[in-house]
Order: C-alpha cells, then sequence, then structure tokens
C-alpha cells in the first residue's frame, strides 16, 4: 500500500513492499492469491482499470483498507522505490549508498536502497534521496527505460516529436523517454499526443507504465487501450519525392502590401516560400525561404501569376508548372488622385505605372516601385486623355497563393 504515509495495516505494508523472495528468475514475479483486484473507485470502464487490476492480482500495488485505490492520488518517489521492487527483480548493478534524507528506520529504507542498487532510481546531489517529493511522469519513464537497459533506436527528435508537447521533456529525460516510446511503455490519457512530461504521476498512471515495462520485457500480456503510445518506426529518408499534382504553395512578398498590373500586362514577379512544404512522413520537400520565380500574366479578365521557376534555399532549381487564381479586384485611378495615396506600399506593373502617370499627370514615379523597372514612357501614350483607369489591384500575401497542376520531382540530397 505505497500511498500511506501512516502504516495502519500491517498486512497492507506487506503486500506493498515486500520483495518476492527464493531463487526466482530474474524479473519473474509471484502473483500471491490473496491480492485485492477491485476496487470501489476503479470502474470497469476507467481508462487504467485493467493495468490497475494486473498489477494487483501480482502484488505489485494494493489498495487501502478501505476498498478503495485512490488512482488520482500523487505518487512521492519512495513509494514508487516500493512498486518497482515488488514489479522487477534484477541482480544489482552497484554498492548502495547512504542517502543523508532517508534514515535506517524509515519505512522504505530498503525499498529505496533496492532502487536504487538496481539501477532503478538514483538520488540528487549530496546524497539525497527526497523521498517524500512527488515524481513527475518524466521521471518515472525514465527510471524504467534505464532500469530496464533500454536505448532508442531512431533518432531521439525524430521519435519524440510525435508528442505535441516534446518541447517540455527535461534534455536529460529526452533519451530515456525515446527509449520508453519505442518500448510502448508510455501510456498518455486521455490525449495520447500530450505526455504532460512534467505533472505529478497518478497511481493510475504508474499502473500503467510499469505493467507497459512488464509486456516490453516479455513478462505479461499486453492490454488493448488506445492509450498506449505506439510511434511507428521512422522509415529511411527518400533519395526523391514527387509532390503531387494539386499541392499548395504558400507564399508571401515582401516588398509591398499592394500590386497594380493592368488587365492587359505581363509582369514578371519572384516570391518566397513562407512554410516548410513537407510530406506526410515529415520530410521538408520545399523550405520556407524558397523563391518562385514567375510573371504575373492577363487572364479571364484580370491577372493570375503564373510560376516558372523553383529555386529551393540549397540552391537546387527545378521547373514547375504552378499558378494562382485569376485576381479581378480592381482598382479605379482617378485623374487627379495623388499619386502618394496609390504607390504607398505598392509596386506597380509598368503598364499600371504608365496608366498612373498618364492620368494624374504625375511623371515622377521611381522606377524602382515597378515590376521591372523600364517601358514606361513607351507606355504612357497609350493613355493619354484617359480621365480615369482601373487596375488589377493584387493583395500578395493572400491572392497569389499556388497550386501546382503537374507532379514535380525533387531531390532530397
Amino acid at each position: 500500500m505505497f500511498a500511506l504515509n501512516r502504516w495502519q495495516s500491517g498486512t497492507a505494508a506487506l503486500m506493498a513492499l515486500s520483495v518476492t523472495a527464493g531463487t526466482v528468475a530474474p524479473f519473474m514475479i509471484a502473483a500471491p492469491s490473496f491480492a485485492q483486484t477491485t476496487f470501489s473507485d476503479v470502474s470497469s470502464n476507467y481508462w487504467a482499470a485493467q493495468f490497475i487490476q494486473q498489477l494487483s492480482q501480482r502484488g505489485v500495488i494494493a489498495g487501502f483498507p478501505d476498498g478503495s485505490f485512490r488512482p488520482e492520488e500523487a505518487v512521492t518517489r519512495a513509494q514508487f522505490a516500493a512498486m518497482v521492487n515488488k514489479a522487477f527483480q534484477k541482480s544489482p548493478q552497484r554498492q548502495a549508498i547512504n542517502f543523508t534524507d532517508v534514515p535506517s528506520n524509515y519505512w522504505a529504507y530498503s525499498a529505496i536502497q533496492q532502487a536504487y542498487t538496481i539501477g532503478f532510481l538514483a538520488g540528487y546531489p549530496g546524497n539525497r534521496f527526497e523521498p517524500n517529493q512527488v515524481i513527475p511522469r518524466q521521471q518515472v519513464l525514465v527510471s524504467l527505460a534505464n532500469g530496464l537497459e533500454y536505448s532508442p533506436n531512431s533518432t531521439v527528435e525524430s521519435t519524440l516529436q510525435y508528442f505535441n508537447d516534446a518541447s517540455n521533456i527535461a534534455d536529460y529525460a529526452r533519451s530515456p523517454i525515446a527509449a520508453a516510446t519505442e518500448k510502448q511503455i508510455v501510456v498518455n490519457y486521455p490525449n495520447v499526443k500530450f505526455l504532460n512530461p512534467t505533472a505529478t504521476a497518478t497511481r493510475a498512471q504508474v499502473a500503467a507504465f510499469i505493467y507497459q515495462a512488464l509486456v516490453s520485457s516479455n513478462q505479461a500480456s499486453a492490454i488493448n487501450s488506445p492509450y498506449v503510445v505506439a510511434v511507428q518506426p521512422t522509415t529511411p529518408t527518400p533519395v526523391a519525392v514527387t509532390i503531387p499534382q494539386g499541392t499548395a504553395i504558400p507564399v508571401k512578398y515582401d516588398k509591398a502590401e499592394k500590386i497594380l498590373v493592368t488587365k492587359d500586362e505581363t509582369a514578371p514577379l519572384t516570391l518566397t516560400v513562407s512554410q516548410n512544404v513537407v510530406t506526410q512522413e515529415g520530410s521538408v520537400v520545399i523550405p520556407a525561404g524558397s523563391q518562385v520565380i514567375g510573371q504575373l500574366k492577363p487572364a479571364q479578365g484580370g491577372s493570375q501569376f503564373v510560376a516558372q521557376k523553383l529555386v529551393l534555399t540549397t540552391g537546387q532549381e527545378y521547373q514547375i508548372n504552378a499558378t494562382s487564381e485569376v485576381i479581378t479586384k480592381k482598382e479605379t485611378v482617378n485623374k487627379g488622385t495623388s499619386t502618394g495615396a496609390i504607390i504607398q506600399n505598392t509596386v506597380l506593373g509598368a503598364g499600371a505605372a504608365a496608366a498612373v502617370s498618364a492620368v494624374t499627370g504625375d511623371r515622377a514615379i521611381a522606377t524602382e516601385e515597378v515590376l521591372g523597372g523600364a517601358g514606361i514612357g513607351a507606355l504612357i501614350g497609350l493613355f493619354f486623355g484617359k480621365k480615369s483607369v482601373d487596375l488589377i489591384a493584387i493583395d500578395p500575401n493572400t491572392d497569389l497563393q499556388m497550386t501546382i497542376n503537374q507532379n514535380l520531382l525533387v531531390s532530397l540530397k
């Protein structure tokens, strides 16, 4: 009965702390016939009911005199040491040490000594054990992985990326937790994608972890639970990958908030990929920061971006068949309008610049504000005498998101 701070039943204390005696094969556990297996506060549909029942049958955990189990109660390091010793029998790996905060008459003295010598638990600087400190979930998993001498087979970060809160895992715990994850020791309730590594481990959670550790070492049969984390082994990164037709490429344009062109003009334009494009396996095929070189072209009474070349951040170049939707939003420029208001945070195609210049009478539009930067003078005559002109107004960060029209093979070397 590892959760009681003061022992009120000698029988319960024996159930929780005694280590199976005799000549027993390593890691084998004797199941006492008197173990309580049902508890008043653990319903049959409770998420950890089967884990608790199985460990109770083995005598690894026990309930309280009132018939309860208290599954949500926190577990201390001393209590966890007692559970580990009931679950696993293993030859000593190192010499025992005397922890300064665990006197020889402390109820869990022997359990703590044993858990230390067989490699499941360690102390803190200054030979402290902190027996009454509640144990966080990540420390339980580290203990089980280290005690069972598990090491990760895949890269640590690729395994841990399964968890949405992987960044919260302490540095010391990352490799052991990756190993525990591969061995399917990790059980996350209610959301399997959240490890909650720093949260205090409850009695139910510790029961689930320990039982899964027994399963991983072929000492118990697997329980069919949706909360057991089962990470698929990572597959080797392919040399090349095909980006399928219909894939969207998110882009941005940092030079201006708006682009103006006439409905009849073609203007060069280079966009920047704003987010990584990744495969289902997580491989980045088009990194953010890559460039898409193309043109704004007339299309169905409006303008459309037509991509011609993809230049990755690595310098690799690919011909690409991709287009944006057709943009037909219009902005009218009238005679007498201030060009300053028109061109603020705006770039113009050469045709649009000529139109603005002719209609407003301002001949001083700077070429750096113009896509292509030349040919304005020759175009101004097309707009002489006009009192207004309609231009296509493009918001480059929303209107120019494009879709690949043909499968694209990209090398991942």
